[in-house]
């Protein structure tokens, strides 16, 4: 087989990348398209999607990509998907989602935690003792977090029985696309990992019997697991039909966000570290065993490569906070821009309103005028775990501008992903040069922001927003024999490095400092507000 064409999805929290690439020497990118669909948040902390709005998407998708690259359809040679992780789908045994799809976002399974997680006399981090080390020597980490999807699979058998006693399996978002493809019930091993019902103990890699019984968890609602290489099976009938494909092409297991946006940022050497930018953003370190950080709510998953893990700290809201300052504090001055420049292409709007914002931070000094931003727009999970955090513009004054503004929420999400990074070195060893990549990455102003406030050499990839893309194509190419993940550090290149500028070095420092106590400082108030 030489230099196939692999057609690959991106599935995110706002929209789905349906990319074409070939496979050789390098990773080409062929053809993109991007499609949207509506994120549905709710009162009670709920956060949701339609998967059929997914399917539809990648449906366009699919369609649109072939047309722009004049491919014809029976050129793909393999087809994988990247999606956001810890979301729950329950299916019916014909793999027909029976309620919307709850996000990682969502908070619901709060109730549920406490009764479970929060129980017993003896507590470590608020969490019962005997379940934490329990889950811990199993699994490498442990469900603390509300959003986990095990409270999610609870607060559905609580809140909603009949959907419950009609489910056949729990899925995760990447696990529901492929069933929907081939007909057959997986889940990745990183999904079933982010479980933490999962053993990943050398020599075991399966649902683990007693940490279900704990957690009330049927182990006939967990399908078999599979690795992101390995095919799955190939195009249904009614799938090829709905895709625009022949009938039979190979579809593999690919991964989670987290699990491809690694390898396709080509972060594969033990300990290399790579921060990424999206909706959600987090600090990401490859590591050779398990690590779990349980003060700083940090752990690892099982990666596509075996035997690697990810050790990740994750953040709630990060690009999305650039998003949400765009369209609500920003929009007077897009909405002129726009009116001057038409752009034909949703790809192209995009990258040209972060060039756009890029230019409004270069306006303002460094420091933004002595605001900082927090970027908990939705909660936070690391290096501390609160659903009821909030953005906070802190020390505005009558000198404040826009622009000042703006430059906040980039050097907000900076510090706190320095934070991060600080937590993650706790375990791992201190690196000075990390890897960017997400939609985050494409500005360079970001970039910049991020090398001053971190004080490390910042390496961006080419195409570092279809970093989840790269790596479904790299496991189309593993799964069908044309490379291996050894020749992943040959194919993925830095197109772009950020230096840090010392004469910001102090300036930053101190903001960072007082950044670091906003949350210990108001996490009763966010509680009294937003419980």
């Amino acid at each position: 087989m030489t230099n196939p064409l692999v057609l690959v999805h991106d599935v995110g929290t706002t929209g789905s990348k349906s990319c074409l690439y070939r496979l050789g020497e390098r990773l080409e990118l062929v053809g993109m398209a991007l499609e949207e669909y509506p994120l549905y948040v709710l009162d009670n902390g709920g956060v949701e999607q339609d998967p059929d709005h997914w399917w539809a998407a990648i449906c366009r998708g699919t369609r649109a990509v072939l047309e722009q690259a004049q491919v014809a359809p029976a050129a793909i040679q393999g087809v994988a998907f990247c999606a956001q992780m810890q979301g729950f789908i329950p299916v019916d045994e014909n793999g027909t989602a029976l309620h919307r799809a709850m996000s990682y976002m969502d908070s619901r399974g709060t109730a549920q935690y406490r009764r479970y997680m929060q129980d017993g006399p003896v507590k470590i981090e608020r969490m019962n003792a005997v379940k934490l080390l329990a889950s811990l020597r199993i699994t490498g980490g442990a469900s603390a977090s509300v959003k986990d999807p095990v409270w999610k699979y609870l607060w559905l058998r609580d809140e909603r029985p009949e959907i419950f006693r009609a489910m056949r399996y729990w899925m995760d978002v990447k696990d529901y696309l492929v069933a929907r493809c081939t007909g057959r019930f997986t889940f990745g091993y990183d999904s079933a990992h982010a479980t933490f019902l999962f053993d990943t103990r050398p020599g075991k890699l399966t649902w683990h019997e007693g940490l279900c019984r704990t957690y009330d968890v049927n182990p006939d609602h967990l399908p078999p697991v599979v690795w992101a290489t390995d095919q799955v099976g190939g195009l249904t009938a009614q799938a090829a039909e709905a895709l625009g494909l022949p009938e039979g092409v190979p579809v593999f297991g690919g991964g989670g966000d987290l699990t491809l946006i690694s390898l396709g940022s080509g972060s594969l050497d033990t300990n290399a570290t790579h921060i990424y930018i999206g909706t959600s953003g987090w600090v990401c370190a490859t590591v050779d065993r398990r690590r779990t950080d349980i003060n700083g709510m940090v752990a690892s998953i099982l990666a596509a490569v075996p035997g690697q893990y990810n050790y990740i700290s994750e953040q709630e809201t990060s690009g999305r906070c650039l998003q949400w300052i765009r369209d609500h504090l920003a929009l007077d001055e897009i909405g002129v821009y726009l009116e001057q420049k038409t752009v034909a292409d949703k790809e192209e709007e995009v990258k040209s309103l972060y060039d756009y914002l890029g230019e409004a931070v270069e306006q303002a000094e460094p420091g933004a005028n002595g605001v900082i931003f927090t970027p908990w727009m939705h909660g936070n999970r690391s290096p501390f775990e609160d659903p009821y955090a909030r953005g906070i513009f802190f020390n505005l004054s009558l000198q404040t501008g826009k622009r000042d503004l703006i430059r906040a929420v980039l050097e907000g999400d900076a510090y706190h992903k320095r934070w991060m990074l600080e937590t993650v070195e706790k375990q791992v060893p201190r690196n000075e040069v990390i890897r960017l990549v997400g939609g985050g990455a494409r500005s360079d102003t970001w970039g910049q922001i991020l090398a001053d406030v971190t004080g490390r050499t910042i390496e961006v990839t080419k195409h570092p927003e279809n970093a989840g893309a790269a790596g479904a194509a790299l496991v189309c190419g593993v799964g069908l024999g044309v490379i291996r993940f050894e020749d992943v550090r040959r194919i993925i290149h830095v197109a772009k490095t950020f230096t840090p500028r010392a004469q910001y070095k102090a300036l930053y420092d101190k903001q960072y400092r007082v950044y670091r106590q906003l949350h210990k400082q108001n996490r009763k108030l966010f509680k009294l507000l937003n419980a």
